[in-house]
């Protein structure tokens, strides 16, 4: 038997060429991510008994969910009568531009929103209100949105005297016919924070579509830019009459 000889018109394939079939079949057609991947990570990590790491499993999720449910029966029934979601706190807005638009609790009343509720400063952690002798009220709006929140939580407080018997009691005292049959708030905040309404969409009026909000912006900061130089042109031209 004799070697026969084929005979081809394509050049042989050099190592670059059969690579790039092996890409191509591996990726499919197209201009691809070329892939790095080690495959190094088996399992987790290559450690521990029989080259595998030991996977963290979480069988004890309904077990804990229960301890930490008897958890808070066990405080809300500790602190009773007192409210399970601790102190009243005020409502405020999120710092920076990106988030001011939200709301969420605070960590303390003002003083000057406790003065305009008529509740003294060092009253107020005795019947479960939170101050914050630090913060400043920067709007009205919000400054009367915490002083009505106030109000509200004084209009459903309840406060036991310190100790038993008629002697104790003190002013400001609950009296003891509406102590019975008081029932324990458990909610995460004692009085909740507002819902926010959806906005309802309107039809585009004319003075909508002919205002210019940049050109408005602008305005507005090139008058106040020169406010300063206009107020002394004013009055320099008063002193010249």
């Amino acid at each position: 038997f004799g070697s026969r000889q084929v005979h081809s018109s394509h050049p042989p394939l050099s190592v670059f060429d059969i690579s790039l079939f092996l890409f191509a079949n591996m990726t499919g057609a197209g201009n691809h991510v070329i892939p790095n991947v080690h495959f190094r990570k088996v399992n987790g990590m290559t450690k521990g008994q029989h080259y595998r790491a030991y996977f963290r499993t979480w069988f004890d999720q309904p077990a804990k969910a229960k301890r930490r449910s008897l958890t808070r029966k066990a405080k809300a029934a500790k602190i009773f009568p007192r409210p399970v979601g601790g102190l009243l706190r005020p409502i405020v807005h999120c710092p920076t531009s990106r988030y001011n638009m939200k709301i969420r609790l605070g960590r303390g009343f003002s003083l000057d929103e406790l003065k305009e509720a008529k509740i003294p400063a060092k009253l107020a952690p005795t019947i479960g209100i939170a101050v914050d002798h630090r913060r400043k009220n920067r709007s009205v709006e919000g400054m009367q949105a915490n002083v009505e929140r106030l109000k509200e939580y004084q209009s459903k407080l309840v406060v036991f005297p310190k100790r038993a018997g008629a002697k104790n009691v003190k002013k400001g005292d609950t009296p003891k016919s509406e102590l019975k049959n008081v029932a324990q708030n458990t909610l995460k905040a004692i009085i909740p924070l507002p819902k926010a309404g959806k906005t309802q969409a309107e039809a585009l009026t004319e003075d909508m579509k002919s205002f210019r909000a940049f050109r408005a912006v602008r305005k507005a900061r090139a008058d106040k830019k020169k406010l300063g130089k206009k107020l002394k042109e004013e009055a320099a031209s008063k002193e010249e009459k």
